[in-house]
């Protein structure tokens, strides 16, 4: 018997999800556990499997449609059943048949365009991603489509009846004329090719998590005071803890404890005695936050992303350095649940291993401090009298200087630091 299947829920949080690839085409057999295609929200990629097997009979949306969750994707059965009953009103073979007689060319054609795609409704027109690049490509008049997407969305069949109808922007028109004047004239004009020095590029779109990112970044430098304080500390004791639990840890049923999750840790317990440094600043109030709630900024494939270890302070060292490597290692193959991907009280974002000696972190709204944790360096310091080298680690603290000043700012980043020097200290 013939099932549809719907667009899963990809968190509490997520409404939609935009279709990035379909895996199996309509008429293909597909079994359970196979991918049957990719799907993303405005912060991670997911691939759905089938959960039962059959033939592929129908897809109800395209590539680059934003479907709602649990609305149907499509519907997979044995080749040939009849699927009516599953199929909503705009996708009855009744309903194409009606499509296709009004997109019928005439003498004067004629494209009803529904409410939702007026001019006169006063409202903006509800184009999926892959309607509206066909549209520029084809130079179509989207007020002159007849949407038959969910909710009066316009979606690429669209386009193409009205393409087929002749509905062109003036631009298209425009250009149809002068490419006609330009035939006329070919014998007369003198091509230019382009030279050897005419540079060479390649335009690539940006993607959904990439448009979230600027929009983010932006929002977040033109409405914030931020200020980055820069400090360092030696980094003596962290490297010979790590030594020691490189060469005893296994004996002592301890993971991987790297250099970054002893600085999550620090951080951690730090931050309890700031409650400045770890609240969210909301415009007529800030609010403090009891848990320590951990963003660690992720660099992926498809951007940066800032997964949440949750009441980070209540774990041991070996514990959080377990859940943050299982949150990095999810948010880099973007199976993470958008249910992670916010809530943070304070985040942390390491670019040490780049061989970044100082810089300054963008606050993740509406945060009040970022922590960027830098490379080590050697410097040099007295001790008993002697020029001493030791390995200095850098730390970049920016703070929004609306929710707090720069002495509270300042004596959290001396504290942090201290914490690293003594870290034996700060475990007992």
């Amino acid at each position: 018997m013939a099932q549809a299947v719907i667009m899963p829920r990809q968190g509490q949080s997520v409404e939609s999800c935009i279709l990035t690839e379909i895996v199996k085409k309509e008429g293909e057999s597909v079994s359970a556990g196979e991918i049957l295609f990719s799907c993303e929200t405005d912060k991670a990629t997911f691939e759905v499997e089938a959960e039962i097997s059959g033939t592929v009979l129908k897809w109800l949306a395209e590539e680059g449609d934003d479907v709602p969750v649990l609305d149907n994707v499509c519907i997979i059965g044995e080749a040939g059943e009849d699927i009516t009953a599953l199929l909503t009103a705009e996708d009855s073979p009744k309903a194409n048949e009606d499509k296709t007689e009004q997109q019928a060319p005439q003498e004067q054609p004629v494209v009803q365009a529904a409410p939702a795609a007026s001019a006169q409704a006063g409202e903006a027109l509800k184009v999926s991603p892959r309607a509206r690049n066909m549209a520029e490509n084809q130079k179509v008049d989207l007020t002159k489509t007849t949407p038959t997407g969910p909710e009066g969305r316009i979606i690429a069949r669209d386009v193409a009846a009205a393409a087929a109808a002749g509905y062109k922007t003036n631009a298209a028109i425009q250009d149809s004329e002068s490419e006609k004047r330009g035939r006329a004239a070919a014998n007369q004009v003198q091509i230019v090719l382009p030279t050897a020095g005419d540079a060479e590029f390649t335009d690539e779109k940006l993607s959904n998590v990439r448009k979230k990112i600027a929009g983010a970044m932006h929002a977040s430098l033109a409405e914030m005071a931020q200020l980055t304080l820069n400090a360092s500390f030696d980094a003596s004791a962290l490297l010979t803890f790590r030594e020691q639990v490189k060469h005893n840890g296994e004996a002592m049923g301890l993971g991987n404890i790297t250099l970054n999750d002893m600085v999550l840790f620090a951080v951690a317990k730090t931050l309890k005695k700031h409650a400045a440094c770890n609240a969210h600043f909301l415009g007529d109030k800030i609010r403090y936050f009891q848990a320590v709630n951990l963003g660690v900024a992720v660099d992926t494939d498809r951007g940066l992303l800032v997964p949440t270890i949750f009441d980070a302070g209540s774990y041991s060292l070996n514990d959080l350095s377990a859940v943050a490597k299982q949150t990095v290692a999810q948010a880099k193959t973007g199976n993470i649940s958008p249910d992670l991907l916010k809530d943070g009280t304070f985040t942390v974002t390491n670019l040490g291993a780049l061989g970044v000696e100082s810089f300054t972190p963008v606050i993740n709204p509406p945060q009040t401090c970022i922590l960027g944790v830098c490379a080590i360096t050697e410097k040099v310091k007295m001790v008993g009298g002697q020029m001493t080298a030791y390995p200095s680690m850098g730390l970049s603290l920016t703070f929004d200087h609306r929710a707090l000043d720069g002495a509270p700012a300042a004596r959290f980043l001396k504290d942090l630091a201290d914490s690293l020097e003594s870290f034996s200290l700060l475990l007992i």
